[in-house]
């Protein structure tokens, strides 16, 4: 990922801790003054939802744990990499479209940013223009022509 991405990942998990899961540990002490905690849904319901945070955090870090921070200026601009937005043809469908190849937590299939770690990030890693990259996916083997790869200045 990029050090912007990482940064970014930095500041969602200090608002959870330090905004969201106080919130709910007041909404437990609330519910847990209303009496009887076995009847008590609201209790149960912000014990669920502390639970849920917990984990969205502890995945947050080991995801920022296991990060690679990558350099742009170190990547070759010839070739497709992380970072990277190609435009290719999809030639069994005469079509061209604009991939982004991003790191975890970036992704994002509907604006055309694939994980480079995906499928067709894989396939297209280290393809040169006018190469074809032969990707097998769920549906079968998709081919693209590489036209252009530019990157984020």
């Amino acid at each position: 990922m990029t050090q912007e991405a990482y940064n970014k990942r930095r500041v969602e998990i200090e608002h959870l801790e330090n905004v969201e899961m106080p919130k709910i540990a007041e909404k437990i002490a609330e519910a847990r003054a209303e009496g009887d905690l076995k009847e008590n849904a609201e209790y149960h319901a912000q014990r669920e939802a502390q639970g849920m945070l917990q984990a969205k955090i502890n995945d947050l870090k080991s995801r920022l744990a296991n990060a690679a921070i990558v350099d742009p200026s170190k990547i070759p601009k010839d070739e497709v990499a992380f970072n990277a937005t190609v435009k290719v043809l999809d030639i069994d469908l005469d079509d061209e479209e604009e991939i982004t190849l991003v790191g975890d937590g970036d992704e994002d299939y509907d604006a055309g940013k694939y994980l480079i770690t995906s499928p067709i990030g894989q396939g297209l890693l280290g393809k040169k223009v006018g190469e074809t990259a032969e990707i097998q996916v769920p549906k079968g083997i998709i081919k693209f022509k590489v036209l252009e790869i530019s990157y984020p200045d």
